[in-house]
Order: C-alpha cells, then structure tokens, then sequence
C-alpha cells in the first residue's frame, strides 16, 4: 500500500514548516467545529503559504497573509451566496443529485469546506461522508461541473502532482520535472520565491 503522504514529501522536497503551530490548527478548527484531515495539516505545515506546480492554493493558519480560516470564511460566504435552488440544473450538474448530499450548504456541519483552490477556478472541498468509509472531496472546477474523488487528502495531491484528472474530467494539469514551488510573499515589497523539488524522473 503506497505512504502517499510521504511520496508527496519525497516529491515536493524537505519541508521548511515555516508557520507550523499546534496552536493555530487548534483554534481553527474550534473555531469551525470540524477536525480537518490530519495529512492535509501535515502538507500544509510542510509547505504552505505556497503556490504549487503553478496553479495549486494552500494557506496556512498561522500565516498573517495568505490565511487559512479568513480564506475559508470567504470561500464559504462566497459559495453560499449562490442560489442554488434558483439555478436550472440538470443531473449531472447538480452535486446534491450527484453526490448524495440532502442540501447544498457550505461552512455548516453536514457542508462543504474548502481547503484548497486554484487560479483555474477550481476550489476543492472536504464534504460530508458516511461514517468508516474514509475522506470525501468534491471539486468545482468553476464552471458549473463537480467532480468527486473518496481518498485522502495525501493520495489526491499525488494524483494532482503527476498528472492524473484530479479536478474533473480532462482536468489534468502536468508539468514534467520536478515540483516548483512559489512561496508567496509575506510583506507588500517581498518576491514569490520560487524553488523546486528533487528530480522525480518524469
């Protein structure tokens, strides 16, 4: 069985864990009455603030810039704003039908949380699943079309990393060579970093 958490490490490089702080995942996740999965909190230590492979968003909630629960907080009211009873959907558009879920609510205790997005449009969401049988995100990927994936957080970031459709159906984004990372400034004069992983002979 593949360790996705540590092929993600292995392939993203050393982790500088800039902001890990205990402290902070703790009050977020007071504050939102949810535990978030532990391998997420893992990477986003490891890495975050970050713009991985050019178009992947993962905040932190340390971060003073760049943070989690304030972009959580606008994810969710953004999303909610939405009538989703007043939009003509069909089946296959509409992710109650699609993924079994009685309403469309964000930031609620039986919603969608967001945790990760990209500058394609597309915000990954951590949604409610049946009890023992794992973790659940949904994709929008912008456009009016969702996508789900059952596995961990870990295992998608993998999938995302190498190329495989992990934000719908022809959604692959793949970049050959190792995995650049753009550390996002944290002081209006201050440059994205970038940097790279190791060689992953892709």
């Amino acid at each position: 069985m593949t360790d996705y958490l540590h092929s993600v490490i292995a392939m993203v490089g050393p982790p500088e864990n800039r902001w890990a702080d205990p402290a902070a995942w703790q009050r977020l996740e007071t504050e939102l009455g949810l535990r978030l999965p532990a391998d997420y909190k893992t990477i986003v230590d490891a890495y975050a603030p970050i713009l991985l492979n050019r178009h992947l968003d993962l905040h932190h909630p340390a971060s003073p810039v760049w943070n989690l629960g304030q972009w959580i907080e606008e994810t969710v009211r953004a999303f909610s704003e939405v009538d989703w009873d007043g939009l003509d959907l069909d089946a296959d558009e509409d992710p109650r039908q699609l993924f079994g879920l009685p309403e469309l609510t964000f930031g609620t205790p039986n919603g969608l949380w967001p945790l990760a997005s990209t500058d394609r449009g597309e915000t990954l969401f951590l949604a409610p699943g049946a009890s023992g049988q794992g973790e659940r995100f949904v994709i929008a990927d912008g456009d009016g079309w969702w996508a789900e994936y059952r596995m961990p957080f870990a295992e998608w970031l993998h999938r995302y990393l190498v190329g495989e459709d992990m934000t719908g159906v022809n959604s692959s984004v793949f970049y050959p060579g190792p995995v650049e990372l753009a550390y996002l400034p944290m002081t209006p004069g201050e440059r994205i970093r970038v940097a790279h992983g190791p060689d992953r002979g892709m």
